[in-house]
């Protein structure tokens, strides 16, 4: 068997709240509390189950979707004015890069986890 990556723990100040909110960025359902923790499943079954905690540092997560997706997750940021930059330091405010050939930006959740979109993997299709 492969190694798939299947789930990650994502803390939150309010786990609800938070994965709520990278599920309507994203156009998918935040699940059903499950134990301690929501989920946001993504097409490839990857699910970030985030859970409360007041203590974290932040994370990085990216999202490989589609130029089609691209347009509604942006639309959907630009709707609820939700502040995005094109590049990984945070430049390039209210900007997307063309890195590769696609398209990509990152936003923040509300806890201060970067989130990023992109079009086409780093390095370009292999």
């Amino acid at each position: 068997m492969a190694v798939l990556l299947d789930h990650i723990i994502i803390p939150a100040r309010d786990k609800k709240s938070s994965a709520e909110f990278l599920a309507r960025m994203l156009g998918v359902e935040a699940g059903a509390q499950t134990g301690p923790f929501v989920p946001v499943t993504t097409g490839n079954g990857v699910t970030l189950d985030y859970m409360d905690s007041q203590d974290f540092r932040w994370h990085h997560c990216a999202f490989l979707v589609s130029e089609e997706e691209f347009d509604a997750i942006f639309a959907r940021i630009r709707q609820e004015a939700v502040a995005y930059h094109a590049n990984p330091d945070g430049s390039g405010a209210g900007e997307i890069n063309r890195r590769d050939g696609g398209r990509g930006l990152y936003f923040n959740d509300p806890n201060g986890h970067s989130m990023e979109i992109l079009t086409v993997p780093y390095g370009g299709w292999r």
